[in-house]
């Protein structure tokens, strides 16, 4: 049967002007991921400054909870409304409008005067980010090229990193170089809302997603994106068809199971389930797993085996970001290759081990005040990431999207992110209450769950390596949901290299037997685009499912199609207008 591996391009990524051009709009979309790091790494660089803590007053560890906290507690106001957001106006404006709103967070957080203002500077950065950091994943996935739709996903999360090394070195140089004055914290602020800018006015040149295009009947325009960005324009491209042709049939069976969609819909059926109990385990253990110490507590953490001096922790801190992401960038390029599966259950075993090294290296320290147990607590917090950062920062957000169906995307990512709100609220108002009162003791906590989190993904995880997205969303629902997927994608290529019958209908008509079954995807996608693309602009079509034997979707129209022309005399299609021939040997292939 034919799959996707027979019709996309297996030269290099930069030698095709399309998938070149869509990574560079994808990059842009990738740096949600690294505001997302900046600001959370900006927070825990400026806490170490002795200005910032000056200008607050020497806040103790109940008001630092509250101060930590309150970007997440503005991203749970924010959770109900994001994939409202995302599914109703588009991912593009949702993620504008998320980034425009950060904007004024950070401009606010820079002027702060008193702790008030700075915790509501906090909640706004955390509404708007909530928003964008929504709808950007989703974008990344349903806009990548096939073939690098699981690194490219997996290097979303993975770009946090870059926001986070930039941050930790920016404080850094402030803290050296302003030391006394007031704006060793707050340049650190200012500089956060640059990229947000950048994001509100170059993503217009990106373009939205084909999957919500389709959903909305925009079925031109989905395919006219298809088209300059996985085919050279070239809109008659097998690999078109395929991907048009599964996600039409993706969508069709999402309304033939629910007719509406809501987050009761996250657990009415067994696929769905089985699919939130991991996206919502992975959320939480994201947090839960001894990470939250270093991120949100670094201070706490080296201060607990000697290190108090503020550059030194400062200097660890920002070579450690370095680590981490060149950990989580070989890993995301390694997602296919290695697959999800042995990727999570490596690092849970690894953090299993590390972190039960880090335990006893700091019970050694706080018992015997051995100076080598205190440098071993230092080694083992890199190696602890290393196994950490594996799995849980290139594939947390990566598996979670490519595991969920279109149709409750956006509202499964949401609740993903609401437990790992859930998560990082009580790590970041328990750890610091905790590590004050139980110091090394509290690590045994973290040490029991993750033996907990090792037995459940050993349970429960599944390998998704090796499909497209329709089709590893469609894993959870059984075989014969992924057999019609797939036979959409090989049926619409076969018609695309052998057979386009372009049919005007001067009325409705719901076809059923030949003109509706496996030649509809095709013959609806050559048609949809005919109409939409040949002015340089795709026009709405109206949808229509037919049924017949495998399911396959297809597109009437009301208009007529007088005006047809063949694309030109060189492109190898005959010049009939109802049956077009592809020369798979014609001289303007795409490859």
């Amino acid at each position: 049967m034919e799959n996707i591996a027979d019709v996309v391009w297996t030269g290099p990524w930069w030698k095709n002007r399309g998938i070149r051009n869509l990574n560079f709009c994808i990059a842009l979309v990738l740096m949600t991921s690294a505001i997302n790091g900046y600001d959370s790494s900006v927070l825990n660089g400026i806490q170490i400054m002795p200005e910032w803590e000056n200008d607050f007053k020497q806040p103790n560890s109940t008001t630092r909870g509250m101060i930590v906290a309150a970007q997440t507690f503005g991203a749970l106001i924010g959770l109900p409304f994001a994939p409202l957001l995302s599914d109703g106006i588009g991912r593009r404006k949702a993620l504008c409008l998320g980034s425009a709103i950060m904007c004024g967070g950070v401009i606010l957080q820079a002027m702060a005067t008193g702790v008030v203002h700075f915790v509501a500077s906090r909640i706004l950065v955390g509404i708007g980010l909530c928003f964008a950091t929504n709808s950007a994943p989703l974008l990344v996935t349903e806009l990548a090229y096939p073939t690098q739709r699981a690194p490219i996903t997996a290097m979303y999360n993975s770009s946090w990193y870059i926001g986070s090394i930039i941050s930790a070195w920016i404080t850094y140089a402030t803290l050296k170089t302003l030391q006394g004055s007031t704006w060793a914290w707050r340049i650190p602020s200012i500089l956060q809302a640059c990229p947000s800018l950048v994001q509100c006015i170059l993503i217009w040149f990106v373009p939205e997603s084909p999957r919500w295009l389709v959903s909305k009947g925009r079925d031109g325009e989905a395919i006219a994106v298809l088209a300059k960005y996985h085919a050279n324009n070239r809109e008659r491209d097998p690999l078109v068809y395929f991907t048009y042709g599964q996600i039409r049939e993706a969508l069709s069976i999402e309304r033939e199971v629910s007719k509406s969609s809501s987050y009761l819909q996250l657990f009415k059926t067994p696929g769905n389930r089985r699919r939130m109990r991991i996206v919502l385990a992975i959320g939480f253990f994201s947090q839960w797993s001894g990470n939250g110490l270093v991120s949100y507590y670094i201070k706490q953490v080296f201060a607990g085996v000697g290190v108090t001096d503020g550059s030194t922790v400062s200097l660890i801190n920002g070579a450690l970001q370095i680590w981490n992401f060149f950990v989580a960038i070989t890993a995301a390029l390694l997602v296919d290759k290695i697959g999800r599966r042995p990727l999570f259950l490596t690092s849970n075993a690894g953090m299993l081990v590390t972190f039960g090294m880090w335990t006893l290296a700091a019970a050694l320290f706080n018992t015997r005040g051995d100076r080598g147990a205190a440098n071993a607590v230092i080694a083992m917090i890199p190696l602890f990431y290393l196994t950490y950062s594996i799995a849980y920062t290139p594939m947390l957000v990566a598996y979670t999207v490519e595991i969920l169906p279109f149709g409750i995307r956006a509202r499964g990512f949401a609740l993903m992110n609401f437990t790992i709100c859930v998560g990082i609220t009580t790590n970041q108002y328990v750890n610091p209450i905790a590590l004050e009162k139980l110091q090394w003791k509290y690590y045994l906590v973290y040490c029991a769950f993750l033996a907990f989190e090792l037995a459940y993904v050993f349970l429960f995880l599944i390998e998704t390596k090796g499909k497209t997205l329709e089709e590893t969303a469609a894993i959870f629902d059984g075989q014969q949901q992924i057999d019609n997927i797939a036979n959409v994608g090989h049926d619409a290529v076969t018609q695309s290299r052998h057979h386009y019958g372009f049919q005007a209908y001067g009325h409705r008509h719901h076809g059923s037997g030949g003109g509706a079954g496996a030649n509809g995807a095709a013959d609806g996608a050559a048609y949809a685009y005919g109409q939409g693309a040949k002015n340089g602009k795709s026009e709405d079509v109206e949808l229509s499912l037919s049924r017949h034997n495998s399911m396959v979707p297809t597109i009437v129209t009301e208009r007529d199609d007088s005006d047809w022309r063949p694309m030109s005399a060189e492109t190898g299609y005959s010049q009939n207008k109802e049956f077009l021939k592809y020369r798979r040997d014609s001289s303007d292939r795409p490859w």
